[in-house]
């Protein structure tokens, strides 16, 4: 009878050992778009049809109103959220293999919140994640490093002034040893990177852009940045309203500019093909894509290709090897050339879209403001393999982590799976 004891915790240790390994060993998700910042995972095995009934590993409530994206470091999964009021900022953290809620941390009480319009929310940034620790930013109300094993606050930061507006919406994003984020509102417009071990400013650059206009709401932008090697340098790259500005991630000097009118921006930028592709939202060339290897006000020099045609203010685009793929607010999928912005397809969906396409599997993810995910192939077909639906509507943007995706709805968080892969799951999570 021992025995068989011991050989019974023996093999439940061995079990146990090896759904850890293999959270351990998936790649993460562990910012604004995921692992290589452009919205492809290479994770297989993922889901190609759910509902609510069926496909779902665990469907777990995120009381608030936040709009951030999900990022995923090993045993976590991590949320920015608030209150819909703007007073309570909070850090949430999941199991990824059951749902349950393993941290639930008050990061900032605000006594007199900003203005945010509802369209979007007090937590609409999605955090930074790296092994030990979480970033998460608030705009001008706040930005925090947490230890993610222990959900204890290494450092705040409170005295970044930004009138946002109608609210925050810039990502932070890890450069070394610092993090790098835009403040572009109403009043003031600005980008900073901060010593990510301590918080301290190590530079901070206003924009100084000609905008046009004194009126602060053509100034506004949501951009987050992207870091690239073009012209034999390291860039970050950062889109605003009238321009995209390139600086040196050291020193935070500027490298260059292309200035193309346009406000709100908040598609991430891409890199690809020697290019870098921007999206100007509201206004302005719409989308361009801009030889990164220049200095100065490269306008009328480096811009190889600009195009209105499908494209939207919100959802960043997706490289499809000589294509890009992208989506109007309003729901028109659209491929282009990459190389030529020449137009080689388009389908009309239904609904509204704010969140931004995944690639993963070989297939494009795509999900709609009223609760429905499109899934194409990864072709110029633009073919709808299936489309999902689920109770509640996406502003934030999948996640994918472990031959699962993590969709947040306006409600829940809710982990995808190919049938009988969410055994696992714990019933008490739902």
């Amino acid at each position: 009878m021992r025995s068989l004891l011991y050989c019974l915790v023996g093999w439940s240790i061995l079990i146990c050992s090896g759904a850890c390994a293999l959270v351990q060993g998936a790649e993460p998700w562990p910012e604004f778009r995921g692992p290589t910042a452009d919205g492809v995972s290479q994770e297989q095995n993922l889901p190609v049809e759910w509902s609510e009934s069926s496909g779902v590993a665990w469907k777990t409530p995120i009381p608030g109103k936040a709009w951030a994206s999900p990022v995923i470091w090993q045993d976590l999964v991590w949320l920015a959220n608030a209150t819909e009021d703007g007073t309570r900022l909070s850090a949430v953290a999941l199991d990824p293999r059951t749902g349950t809620i393993r941290h639930d941390i008050l990061v900032f009480e605000i006594a007199a919140p900003q203005f945010c319009h509802p369209f979007n929310s007090y937590a609409s940034s999605t955090p930074a994640i790296e092994e030990g620790r979480i970033y998460l930013h608030y705009g001008s109300a706040g930005t925090a490093a947490l230890d993610t094993a222990s959900g204890k606050i290494l450092w705040t930061r409170q005295d970044l002034p930004c009138d946002h507006f109608r609210g925050a919406g810039s990502s932070p994003i890890i450069v070394g040893n610092l993090l790098i984020v835009a403040f572009d509102g109403f009043d003031l417009q600005y980008v900073v990177a901060l010593d990510k071990r301590t918080g301290e400013t190590v530079w901070r650059k206003d924009r100084n852009i000609d905008y046009g206009t004194t009126d602060g709401d053509a100034k506004k932008g949501y951009g987050t940045a992207t870091v690239i090697n073009g012209g034999q340098r390291e860039q970050v790259v950062i889109p605003s309203a009238g321009a995209t500005i390139a600086y040196d991630p050291t020193s935070g000097a500027e490298l260059w500019r292309v200035n193309h009118g346009g406000m709100n921006a908040s598609a991430r930028p891409l890199f690809a093909h020697g290019l870098i592709y921007i999206n100007t939202a509201a206004g302005g060339m719409k989308l361009l894509a801009v030889d990164p290897s220049g200095s100065g006000d490269i306008t009328g020099s480096h811009i190889r290709w600009k195009s209105a045609q499908g494209s939207g203010s919100r959802s960043s685009q997706l490289v499809l090897g000589e294509q890009l793929f992208l989506i109007g607010d309003a729901g028109t999928a659209t491929l282009l050339e990459a190389a030529t912005g020449k137009a080689v397809g388009q389908k009309r969906l239904h609904g509204e879209f704010s969140a931004s396409p995944i690639l993963a599997d070989g297939r494009i993810y795509a999900s709609n403001q009223t609760g429905e995910t499109f899934v194409f192939s990864a072709d110029n077909r633009l073919e709808i393999l299936a489309t999902n639906t689920l109770d509640d509507g996406c502003m934030a943007s999948p996640a994918v982590f472990d031959r699962a995706i993590y969709l947040r709805t306006q409600s829940h968080l809710y982990k995808l799976v190919r049938e009988g892969q969410g055994a696992e799951a714990e019933s008490g999570a739902k």
